[in-house]
């Protein structure tokens, strides 16, 4: 999928949450800024030179984004952090006119590498910003790459929440498919048919849908590629649904019709109890899939967000296995669970 940064605040915003990609743009800019507070921050004038454009130019971006660039990092220095900031510029061993005139200036703006990156990604006149753009997006891709050993299909899976969902999905998933087998009366289709019901209410997408936008192989498990609470909440739904379906064949005495599931089923969704959990799951799947895997889901976009740091650390950082690793690792406690059973 083409991104375009410079239109996209979501795009903007997963570049700057990604430390791991954040790291290595930084490495590629090589920008040399001034000592200040623990970070490196550059002026306004120096970005404007940086990227070739005129102090006004800058300005202009600082007034239309002022909210964004705040969040990610720009500031106006004041005060005694002004007085050690210009403290921090005369020990520098580059003329101090290199700064503009700071020395009766009451006050300065700064950007730190996420602001000054943030600017990088809006700024449409500069051909120097449009060639850190592209250097950007492949930074973000290969980091990525790197990260999940070469591909983000099963990026999920790198979750240490989502073996213990996937076990917990596929008990529940008997009993559903347990209760379709003993309680209605439609041929074997009754379990695609029911799987995509559900599906469709969770993420308004049935699982073929799924698979063109995630661009899943035929051999692909779509459950697969879910994640942990995409699962756990699907997981509810099959426990949930799987029961009403078997009260209702107790009531009636025999197996239910079609219509008479799917009157079951209307009920059963409209609970709720479930809108702030399918929100949630909606709002999960859409976001990781279109930062993670470079997949929209048409359906969902309303629910695209920024993927958050601690996504980033959960899915791509030290805690993040290969399904195999953590397989490995629990194998003891699934032979005791088996042994247990």
């Amino acid at each position: 999928m083409s991104k375009d940064l410079t239109t996209s605040p979501t795009d903007r915003q997963n570049v700057l949450n990604n430390p791991y990609a954040l790291a290595e743009i930084e490495k590629a800019a090589g920008i040399q800024g001034i000592p200040f507070e623990g970070k490196s921050v550059v002026l306004k004038e120096q970005v404007a030179a940086f990227f070739e454009v005129t102090v006004r130019t800058v300005e202009n971006y600082l007034e239309e984004f002022t909210d964004e660039l705040a969040k990610n990092g720009y500031e106006v220095v004041k005060g005694n952090r002004l007085k050690t900031l210009k403290l921090a510029i005369r020990s520098l061993d580059v003329p101090e006119t290199d700064f503009g005139n700071i020395a009766k200036t009451p006050q300065l703006a700064v950007f730190d590498f996420r602001a000054f990156l943030n600017l990088a990604m809006l700024i449409r006149e500069s051909d120097r910003a449009r060639l850190l753009r592209q250097v950007i997006l492949d930074i973000v891709i290969d980091t990525i790459n790197q990260r999940t050993g070469g591909g983000t299909k099963y990026i999920n899976q790198r979750d240490e929440e989502f073996l213990a969902s996937a076990f917990t999905e596929e008990n529940y998933r008997k009993q559903f498919t347990d209760a379709l087998r003993d309680c209605v009366a439609m041929g074997n289709f009754k379990y695609a048919v029911y799987t995509d019901k559900i599906y469709v209410s969770i993420f308004r997408e049935k699982a073929q849908e799924y698979r063109k936008v995630l661009r899943l192989e035929q051999k692909d498990c779509v459950r697969s590629t879910f994640y942990s609470e995409v699962l756990d909440l699907i997981s509810s739904y099959e426990c949930g649904l799987g029961d009403v379906i078997r009260q209702e064949f107790d009531r009636m005495g025999r197996k239910l019709s079609a219509f008479e599931v799917d009157a079951v089923f209307k009920r059963f969704e409209a609970q709720a109890h479930w809108k702030p959990l399918i929100e949630k799951a909606r709002l999960k799947m859409a976001s990781r899939d279109l930062a993670f895997r470079d997949a929209l889901h048409l359906q969902l976009k309303e629910y695209v967000a920024p993927v958050q740091r601690e996504d980033y650390e959960r899915f791509l950082g030290e805690k993040s296995k290969e399904l195999s690793e953590r397989l490995e690792e629990a194998k003891d406690v699934m032979k005791r669970l088996k042994d247990r059973g």
